[in-house]
């Protein structure tokens, strides 16, 4: 018997990261929100690993914290350790990362989505979502209980028909052994949303007094530690340690002797498994000719003795797991506390799917997260909080936020999903972006924060402090255009130190600071007219000055490609009706109906000629007298 348990304005499915940042966002922007989780328990859990960021992943969370999302201030607030990763390279790849606290992490988003304003966090299973007439109406849960909506963020993860195997094992589970979702998959499948299986694997997880620390090398945080949110002035030093060891002979000689026991060799896994993060019996065979893999050993939390053995995900049976983890170095008198295991689970082809995340054919119902065929907290939370704000101003006639792949790692990540589709778990790394050098850590609130301010996440105190920040950088270079270095004394026995050429004549500050190895820290005992600033802004100034033209040239080449991304496609064209398309390119562009040119040109399968078709077709449809 059903009976009406409640009315909404949006009702989110899940309450892992993607789920959280698209209830929080919709209901901070004024909706009316139902949070349904299987367990309240697992709210924002991380089994994975217990980490927030990393190469790209950094990237996508200081654009959520710049949007308004919520991802990056919990990081910080149950932070472990931190480090920026590729430190060695160039801005563009600089990427933080940070060792979270993963129970306190949980608490922190639990507590956050117990105190919003106008959210209803609720346990329970989703079994159906209501519609009429192409739109959402709202869901049923298992019990009977229904709520009534007209929007439903579907950010289910890997519970949607969730099945763990560990060698011959296998039993249908959500991961660390909660319940799966089931139900919903039929359902879905009856709204004309066909599913497919993608798979992805957690590590085992050992005690810290079973292992000899000292076979190992420490893998310390940095010493001034880099907050992930642009609201938290400052990190405490690191509270722990990580670890690395490497996988040896005797490792793959075990795995390669027991590849028949492994489900995912065997044939009872379909799934499509995550290239990018492959267990370790995938590697040894995928790697043949690799003698080691690295395996970081990482804390779950400050009050935990639980330890994460990163890089060892497998589907191996469980004493098979054993005698492999007793290889390492350091682990030979281990104790196993949760074995590793695959999981396979359901989710959508993104190329049903608007570029706000909405369905095509369903009005009112949002995909986000490893239901739209990602992996990764990151780019759920990212995807999340997307679906949240779309939904939400969908509700009330505003028009949706789509970010362009020019403006975010964010926008390239859905642009990607929704054009170009994944036939694995997508993962989000710097190679995907062609405008990376503009899409760096440190200037992503530069980039987005003025749209979270306009879409209403952003308050007018943390909007003013943004301004403030501009306005520091601003007038830094400005100050050091004008500011002449001259030759001679304390400067030229710099250079000369540094190996670089010492001055034969004044020049400015700004061109002295190009010049390799030099730093703006560097130079403050030779620029007496210096301001304290803090340190992001050093940063920012740094960065602007020594990669001026670098950054000049591609924002030449953003600019070239937005003219096609500004050229609108009609909703009603009939790409089979073009002469010239070649067949290929007229069936993709009539199944993913692109909104703009550029995205057209990014759908594989259409080449350049075919694009120069299409902009000859336009012409023709603007002389005939249409819109």
């Amino acid at each position: 018997m059903r009976f009406l348990a409640g009315e909404a304005d949006v009702v989110v499915v899940g309450a892992g990261h993607a789920g959280i940042e698209a209830g929080l966002a919709a209901a901070r922007l004024g909706c009316r929100v139902v949070v349904v989780t299987l367990n309240l328990d697992s709210v924002g859990n991380m089994p994975c690993n217990p980490c927030i960021g990393g190469t790209a992943k950094g990237q996508l969370v200081r654009e959520i914290d710049a949007l308004g999302g919520e991802m990056a201030k919990a990081a910080d607030a149950t932070f472990l350790q931190s480090r920026m990763l590729g430190r060695g390279k160039g801005p563009a790849l600089h990427s933080p990362r940070v060792q979270s606290d993963r129970r306190a992490y949980q608490a922190y988003m639990k507590h956050c989505l117990e105190r919003t304003e106008r959210l209803h966090l609720r346990q329970g299973e989703v079994v159906e979502i209501l519609t009429e007439e192409g739109a959402v109406t709202g869901v049923a849960l298992q019990t009977g209980a229904v709520f009534s909506c007209r929007a439903v963020v579907l950010a289910t993860g890997t519970y949607l028909k969730g099945r763990i195997f560990i060698g011959e094992v296998y039993r249908d589970s959500g991961p660390d052994g909660l319940f799966p979702s089931v139900a919903l998959s039929a359902c879905l499948e009856g709204l004309g949303i066909p599913l497919r299986r993608f798979k992805t694997g957690t590590p085992p997880r050992v005690l810290r007094s079973s292992l000899d620390l000292s076979q190992m090398t420490p893998q310390p945080g940095d010493s001034d530690p880099i907050p992930l949110s642009f609201e938290t002035r400052a990190l405490p030093p690191n509270k722990t340690l990580c670890h690395l060891i490497y996988t040896g002979e005797r490792t793959h000689e075990i795995i390669r002797r027991n590849l028949h026991r492994s489900p995912l060799f065997g044939g009872a896994i379909t799934g499509v498994g995550a290239r990018y993060c492959p267990s370790i019996e995938d590697k040894v065979v995928k790697f043949a000719d690799k003698e080691a893999h690295q395996v970081f050993v990482e804390p779950t939390g400050e009050h935990s003795e639980e330890l994460y053995v990163q890089g060892m995900s497998s589907s191996l049976p469980e004493e098979v797991q054993l005698e492999v983890i007793r290889t390492l170095p350091g682990f030979e008198r281990v104790q196993v506390m949760r074995v590793a295991y695959a999981i396979e689970y359901d989710c959508c082809d993104p190329r049903q799917l608007l570029p706000s995340l909405e369905f095509k054919h369903l009005r009112g119902l949002y995909g986000a997260g490893q239901f739209n065929g990602t992996s990764g907290y990151e780019e759920a939370a990212a995807q999340g909080l997307m679906a949240g704000i779309n939904a939400a101003r969908a509700l009330q006639g505003k028009a949706p936020v789509v970010l362009p792949r020019s403006s975010s790692y964010l926008g390239t990540l859905i642009d990607d999903l929704v054009t170009k589709g994944t036939d694995e778990p997508y993962r989000m790394m710097t190679s995907r972006s062609e405008y990376r050098l503009l899409l760096r850590q440190d200037n992503a609130d530069e980039r987005l924060t003025p749209i979270g301010h306009d879409i209403g996440l952003i308050s007018p105190a943390r909007y003013g402090a943004y301004l403030e920040k501009q306005a520091l950088i601003e007038a830094e270079l400005r100050r050091l255009r004008r500011t002449t270095a001259s030759p001679g004394g304390a400067l030229d026995r710099l250079l000369e130190q540094i190996g670089s050429s010492p001055l034969q004549q004044g020049v400015p500050m700004t061109e002295l600071l190009k010049r390799p190895h030099l730093t703006y820290d560097l130079l403050a005992p030779h620029d007496p007219g210096r301001p304290s600033l803090p340190r992001e802004v050093r940063e920012e100034v740094e960065i602007k000055i020594k990669y001026e033209g670098y950054i000049a040239r591609q924002q030449r080449q953003l600019e070239a490609a937005a003219r096609l991304e500004h050229r609108r496609l009609p909703e009603d064209l009939d790409y089979r009706t073009i002469r010239g398309l070649r067949i290929e390119a007229q069936q993709k562009l009539q199944a993913i109906r692109p909104l703009t040119v550029g995205q057209a040109g990014r759908i594989p399968g259409v080449s350049p000629a075919d694009i120069s078709v299409l902009l000859v077709a336009l012409e023709q449809w603007r002389r005939d007298g249409h819109a």
